[in-house]
């Protein structure tokens, strides 16, 4: 752990083996966790999967990528540092604004996270 959900508009393997390398080196630095703890998710979101300020597909300006980072608590200032360092991910892979980036973190105590049937509490 931590696992991230990568919500965005397809793009080429070489993006997101980019995306995957910066998000993972991110999360090291700003979390202090090793590379074998990090695994990405990419869900592809086609344009007319997609809406915004109530604006639907090829309606919508633009499209947000999200990221979902599903991780035990970290503190405020880690959690700065990796959303400074994601989003710059997300902007050079995807080749869009900073804006259109959103990071959520969905911080988890040990007692609700289970590996192999066991408790990361326990």
């Amino acid at each position: 752990m931590p696992y991230v959900e990568v919500l965005a508009p397809q793009v080429p393997a070489q993006r997101k083996t980019a995306l995957a390398m910066s998000v993972t080196d991110a999360l090291m630095s700003a979390f202090g966790v090793t590379a074998d703890t990090v695994t990405l998710y990419f869900l592809n979101i086609a344009p007319d999967d997609y809406a915004h300020a109530g604006r639907f597909g090829a309606e919508a300006t633009g499209q947000r990528i999200l990221l979902k980072i599903h991780a035990f608590r970290r503190s405020e200032a880690e959690r700065r540092a990796a959303a400074i360092a994601l989003t710059r991910a997300v902007c050079s892979a995807y080749g869009v604004p900073g804006d259109d980036v959103a990071v959520y973190f969905c911080d988890r105590d040990r007692s609700e996270v289970s590996h192999d049937s066991k408790l990361a509490s326990d």
